[in-house]
């Protein structure tokens, strides 16, 4: 369905109000919405894209200046021509959490406070939960709190229609 001239586009969308945009022909949103989308394909293979040739030119030199600053993670700085680089490698620490859970009956066995030492936290994955006999779950009932996440609209033409 061709739209008049004065259809608003996915770079219009910023100026407008939430409410301006519903108020919209369902055709309308559901074009914007897969404009809106293709683009952001696009941006997100350009940004890929990008990221990778700024790997490519510059990984070598950004470790090169880590070692010598004595670093093997964090951030450091460097000139390209009139440009400062400033290269980021986090630190990522990842705990075996048996050993961590053994650790830490030795500390309360010890007679010390384990959280002095260690965040403890405690998960019940849902799968698990919703498989638990009705007995156990009633248990663990209070101590759950169910939010509700980010409702996602997705606009399909019925029929094949674009």
């Amino acid at each position: 369905m061709p739209f008049p001239e004065n259809t608003p586009t996915p770079d219009d969308l910023p100026q407008l109000s939430a409410a301006e945009i519903a108020d919209l022909p369902v055709e309308l949103l559901a074009t914007l919405q897969r404009e809106i989308d293709e683009r952001l394909k696009l941006v997100k293979s350009a940004k890929a894209r990008l990221d990778s040739a700024l790997t490519v030119r510059y990984a070598s030199r950004a470790t090169e200046e880590r070692l010598a600053a004595g670093k093997d993670a964090g951030t450091i700085r460097f000139d390209d021509g009139d440009f400062t680089v400033v290269a980021d490698l986090p630190k990522r620490v990842d705990w075996d959490q048996d050993q961590l859970a053994d650790i830490v009956a030795r500390i309360r066995d010890a007679g010390d406070d384990p959280a002095e030492y260690v965040d403890l936290a405690y998960k019940v994955p849902e799968r698990k939960f919703a498989a638990w006999p009705e007995a156990i779950r009633q248990g663990f009932e209070p101590a759950r709190t169910v939010r509700p996440g980010t409702l996602k609209i997705e606009l399909q033409a019925q029929g094949g229609q674009q």
